[in-house]
């Protein structure tokens, strides 16, 4: 058990982000162990095709052996989530972490078990080994994130508006009720049931949350002294990552607003983006417009501003319809 305990500033400061770093390196855990991540299935068989080429392969294995199956990962390889901070931005953070940093965050995942090769040359000389491992995962993300960043983005993006309505209306006490279960908001302080046991103080440094595609069992955590706190916790409806676009030939619904917006409302269960929903049905960018702004002005869909990306959902009578199209 682990317990987070916050003042008044850090219940303020509790915000959400977006982790592309995060992302690509979690990845690793789903290669490693495709039976506990079999929804991720679809990307593994991608991802293990681009593992096997010889020029990824050879520069990728630092970031394959500094994140091995069941052992903790240094914090500065996981930095605190910001909002509008994308890869590039947080590469140079992780390439910018003194050494005596990386050489205390690599310790502390010992009590895991040892460090692997490249982990204890990076102990021995961070300075000149730190590139080599950014260089790792720059070139995992690119191969191997970067073509499905999109869909990832915008269910990461969906989850992030939804704990933000809970925070607005409930307050921290519902937020961290409902982000996973095994938190548990205890006035002035988060117990999290976890192996970590950790009692750590926030100390007005507030607290950045990111949903995460390959955080799967429990919120994990950055809690060394000289990281910012910050919490890694699985994304809602992860299942639908790798859906295909579900509204079948002849449907109900299809048949009264047309086969383009029976497919998109098909697909609004979440809030999602409108280059997702093109990459997802095959239509064009253009298209995809055309049918949300007839279905918004319908009162179909509703819409709202995440940053730099404008998110679509189903309306209470669009869920209805769709529910009707379904059998249900």
């Amino acid at each position: 058990m682990s317990e987070l305990r916050f003042s008044l500033a850090d219940v303020a400061g509790v915000r959400f982000a977006v982790s592309p770093a995060n992302e690509t390196v979690m990845s690793m855990w789903a290669l490693a162990d495709p039976v506990r991540y079999a929804v991720h299935l679809p990307w593994i068989d991608r991802a293990r095709l681009t593992l096997r080429r010889p020029d990824v392969a050879h520069r990728v294995r630092p970031l394959v052996e500094l994140t091995r199956p069941r052992r903790w990962l240094p914090d500065f390889l996981t930095p605190a989530a910001q909002p509008g901070r994308e890869m590039t931005e947080q590469l140079d953070q992780i390439a910018s972490t003194p050494p005596d940093v990386v050489v205390q965050d690599l310790l502390a995942t010992t009590p895991r078990g040892p460090l692997s090769p490249f982990g204890q040359a990076l102990l021995a000389d961070p300075r000149g080994l730190l590139p080599q491992l950014v260089d790792a995962v720059r070139i995992w993300y690119d191969e191997a994130i970067a073509p499905d960043w999109t869909r990832m983005r915008a269910l990461l993006d969906a989850d992030v508006a939804y704990r933000a309505a809970q925070l607005a209306e409930g307050g921290a006490g519902r937020l961290f009720a409902q982000l996973h279960p095994s938190l548990r908001w205890l006035g002035d302080r988060v117990v999290s049931d976890d192996p970590f046991e950790r009692d750590f103080d926030l100390r007005g440094r507030g607290l950045a949350l990111n949903p995460s595609v390959f955080t799967d069992r429990r919120v994990l955590w950055n809690l060394l002294e000289d990281s910012l706190p910050a919490g890694a916790y699985p994304v809602r409806a992860v299942g639908t990552l790798w859906e295909p676009v579900p509204a079948p030939p002849g449907d109900a619904l299809a048949r009264v607003v047309g086969a383009g917006r029976a497919a998109l409302l098909h697909l609004l269960d979440s809030a999602v983006t409108t280059t997702d929903l093109a990459r997802r049905t095959g239509m064009s960018g253009g298209n995809v417009s055309q049918h949300l702004a007839a279905l918004h002005a319908a009162g179909l869909v509703s819409r709202s501003r995440q940053g730099r990306h404008v998110l679509y959902r189903n309306t209470d009578v669009a869920t209805v319809l769709v529910r009707a199209s379904r059998g249900g």
